[in-house]
């Protein structure tokens, strides 16, 4: 696309956007702390399933000095379900960072704004251009594929000479104002129209600016990305219970629901044979601190994780005391529930889902 065709592409993306802007929560206030919300919510993650989600997260944190001043579990808690749990880590992190930082007030230069934790170009640019205007391009997945089809650009985009020639492409097309309406616009555009499978070209605005179009190249650009194959493992969970409650460990910090509470969990090569199997006793301890040995299976479900295929066994477990290695101490903070704190505190998926089934109870 030509410089000289840029005012005419903006002109007929806007008027198609004015009739076509989708509604959202975040979009009728011009507020840095709700674009900010939205827009980690929504990294690796639908719009449809975040609407809900920052309704009660923006309800019961209505400030960043009220989400600073919140206490981790709690706002795991509202995050619990949404996936990709580091995210909420960062941004409890980067609240209490503004507090102290800037007194409470999201920043608006782009250094500081990407300084942040959890806050890179992508989301500092959302940010800084639809709160303040600030000419500054965006590049998440709906314009990545959209820039590269309208230039026919293939190969890797995240990376390399594509990345590089597709952020210049978003910053040579935002006007000197109303940068942050064309950025939405360009977002819609790729949400609604330019789709990853089968694009509605006949009904894209800027189709006649489209070089994937021209070329018959919608199809293949961008260009498919190569799946890697399922690995199938087993896990088991145990139930262990003492005086009415039930034992808990927390996910440590760069592991998988990082932050989030789950029953005492680790792999099984012996999922037949659990009662001997030594490896499993040993991982549970160096997980807990304490010999914890599995019993009957009281369920089990499936479910995946990035490219894991898991089969979950879930089993009475009794704990036998200290593990006998306490120099080692334990990997994970541990925690005895009630049934009513299991309700309370932020667990992860699949522990929920064992709760809602009454696993907590006695059977």
């Amino acid at each position: 696309m030509q410089p000289n065709s840029f005012v005419l592409f903006r002109r007929r993306l806007l008027r198609w956007y004015a009739h076509n802007a989708r509604s959202l929560p975040w979009r009728d206030v011009a507020d840095p702390y709700y674009v900010w919300v939205s827009e980690i919510m929504l990294q690796q993650t639908t719009t449809q399933t975040v609407q809900g989600y920052f309704d009660r997260f923006i309800k019961t944190f209505p400030t960043i000095q009220s989400l600073a001043e919140a206490d981790l579990d709690t706002v795991n808690r509202l995050w619990e379900g949404l996936g990709y749990y580091r995210r909420c880590d960062l941004l409890h992190k980067a609240a209490s960072e503004i507090v102290a930082r800037f007194g409470g007030v999201f920043p608006e230069h782009d250094e500081d704004v990407r300084s942040l934790p959890g806050i890179g170009r992508y989301t500092a640019g959302a940010i800084l251009s639809i709160a303040f205007d600030q000419r500054l391009p965006i590049l998440e997945a709906n314009t990545l594929r959209l820039h590269a089809r309208l230039l026919a650009i293939r190969g890797d985009l995240l990376r390399g000479e594509a990345n590089t020639r597709l952020w210049e492409f978003a910053a040579e097309i935002l006007p000197r104002r109303g940068s942050g309406k064309l950025n939405q616009a360009l977002m819609d555009l790729g949400s609604l129209v330019c789709t990853p499978k089968s694009p509605k070209c006949m009904e894209c605005p800027v189709a006649a600016f489209c070089e994937s179009a021209k070329q018959g190249l919608q199809g293949e650009i961008p260009s498919p990305k190569r799946k890697e194959p399922p690995e199938y493992r087993t896990e088991v969970a145990l139930r262990v219970r003492k005086r009415g409650k039930t034992l808990l460990v927390r996910s440590p910090e760069g592991e998988r629901w990082a932050g989030l509470w789950d029953f005492p969990r680790a792999e099984s090569e012996l999922p037949l044979m659990l009662a001997t199997d030594t490896a499993l006793q040993e991982r549970l301890a160096k997980l807990t601190g304490r010999k914890l040995i599995p019993g009957r299976l009281i369920c089990s479900l499936k479910h995946s994780v990035t490219k894991y295929r898991i089969t979950l066994l879930f089993c009475e477990g009794t704990d036998a005391g200290q593990s006998g290695q306490p120099h080692l101490g334990a990997l994970c903070e541990t925690r005895w529930a009630t049934a009513a704190e299991l309700q309370e505190i932020p667990l992860n998926s699949t522990a929920r889902k064992l709760v809602q089934r009454g696993v907590d109870r006695r059977s």
